[in-house]
């Protein structure tokens, strides 16, 4: 039973990126009618976000220590982080050590700022134009910010610490009842499932609950007639793809220390979340939150030590597998709606 809860908890934080990068991709699709190869990108650009406010937090000023010498003799150089001399030294070392989560704070404006730029200055020519089209020139706008972030932070992985409080692993089972040490699990893990899911309720109570929302939403059901009320529906949709650039983003801060940040990590992602968006349905938001999930947890049971053994490599290819069967015999996905992408 702990190996089973184990696995399961694997499939829900590996679901969790799944599931809020997938939320984004079917926000703008369903808004917008675009098919997003850039949304990877954005992804990758929201975890160089938290790489950057860490260089930021970090930036320090350097003292010589007549006192101190070096292996040569010299005195000693001394790097002393700016936010320890403009605060304490023990309130500094907290924003250090905090900086994964304070890079919300950046990742929010840049990503909302930088869905506009794309949606403005690229995405609205070509709205009526094939799916085709639409994916070739996203396509090619996630290389160019692939690049950039590989010109600016180089090619290797950037190592990004979780908070010191969250390092190490805690005992999940011993909390819900089962015997200590059954089952342990890495905390930031933990922590990541907790804060998609808050993201994915914020999402959609925003949605649900909100003017703003209903109009969106009744915008995508119908646009002409929305736009026939005198409401400038596009103004809306804009900023919804504002709003999916910054769920991608956010997914990206917080899965550093999951997963080092590197310029291709929005790749990695990218194909397996499309994925998930067409098995859960095309411009379907539980659709593709549920497939996220669903897919995530399979994946972990699939990467099992006792499955690759009767089964190698089905680890790899079982997301693949699924969304063939799942095609084959609902071709609008699971809660795909009528009509989208059937022209």
């Amino acid at each position: 039973m702990d190996a089973l809860l184990l696995q399961i908890m694997n499939g829900l934080d590996k679901g969790s990126a799944y599931a809020l990068i997938a939320l984004g991709l079917t926000l703008i699709f369903g808004t917008l009618g675009v098919v997003n190869f850039a949304h990877g990108a954005l992804f990758m650009i929201g975890a160089f976000c938290a790489v950057t406010m860490q260089k930021i937090l970090t930036l320090s000023a350097t003292t010589y220590d007549p006192l101190k010498l070096d292996f040569l003799g010299n005195p000693a150089m001394i790097k002393t982080p700016y936010v320890n001399t403009w605060f304490s030294e023990d309130f500094g070392a907290l924003l250090i050590d905090w900086s994964v989560p304070l890079s919300i704070l950046l990742a929010i404006p840049v990503m909302i700022g930088l869905g506009f730029i794309m949606e403005r200055g690229l995405i609205k020519h070509f709205y009526k134009r094939p799916h085709a089209d639409q994916i070739l020139v996203t396509f090619g706008l996630a290389i160019v910010l692939q690049e950039i972030i590989k010109y600016f932070y180089g090619a290797n992985p950037i190592p990004m610490p979780a908070p010191e409080m969250f390092k190490g692993s805690i005992d999940f089972g011993m909390m819900i009842g089962f015997d200590a040490n059954q089952v342990i699990y890495p905390a930031w893990r933990l922590v990541y499932f907790l804060f998609s899911t808050v993201v994915i309720a914020a999402v959609f109570a925003f949605l649900q609950f909100t003017t703003f929302g209903m109009v969106v939403r009744a915008g995508m059901a119908d646009r002409e007639t929305v736009g026939l009320l005198g409401i400038d529906i596009d103004k809306r949709f804009t900023l919804m793809f504002g709003i999916a650039a910054a769920v991608a983003g956010l997914a990206g801060v917080m899965y550093t220390p999951i997963n080092s940040p590197n310029y291709h990590m929005g790749m990695d992602f990218l194909v397996l979340s499309f994925v998930v968006v067409v098995v859960g349905g095309m411009g379907s938001l539980p659709g593709a939150v549920l497939a996220g999930f669903a897919l995530g947890v399979l994946q972990s049971f699939a990467s099992m030590n006792e499955v690759k053994s009767l089964l190698p490599g089905i680890d790899q290819v079982i997301i693949y597998l699924v969304a063939i069967v799942i095609l084959l015999t609902r071709p609008r996905g699971l809660m795909g709606r009528k009509g989208v992408m059937e022209e």
